[in-house]
């Protein structure tokens, strides 16, 4: 059987970085990736504001046996306290990214449609029929 990672993703409102010292300090996480958005590869189709550059677009951690990731909440994208947690489904490759997504997106909605991107060659989000989120992405490391 294929191997399926499921970690809590947890969307922040611009204090990702605050976020993650917390955690340091109080779970003795360790920060295995951040990126800000200013980091990423420039695309000439969205402009990023200047204002999120220092921002967080993606965040590891570990803490003990347990992973979690995080980011900020991008300027203009829907964010509710309370329900501002997604489940990060990681699979081998993006045919099987794919597959999950599909399934997942049935008798649910697409939030953001699964594709290629710099990090990863399936990446998208999709609410699931019982109205739970999540963000499939494959393993980079394989």
């Amino acid at each position: 059987m294929m191997s399926i990672k499921l970690t809590p993703y947890l969307v922040m409102e611009g204090n990702a970085k605050e976020a993650i010292t917390f955690y340091q300090e109080v779970l003795g996480a360790e920060v295995l990736m951040q990126q800000a958005f200013g980091e990423m590869p420039a695309n000439p189709e969205y402009p990023l504001p200047e204002s999120v550059a220092d921002k967080i677009a993606h965040a590891h951690l570990k803490i003990d046996e347990s992973e979690l990731m995080l980011f900020d909440s991008f300027p203009g994208s829907p964010y509710s306290r309370g329900n501002n947690i997604t489940v990060c489904v990681t699979l081998p490759n993006a045919e099987r990214a794919t597959e999950v997504f599909e399934k997942l997106a049935n008798g649910g909605h697409i939030v953001h449609p699964l594709q290629a991107t710099f990090f990863s060659p399936a990446f998208g989000t999709v609410t699931d029929a019982f109205g739970i989120t999540f963000t499939v992405t494959t393993d980079t490391a394989q």
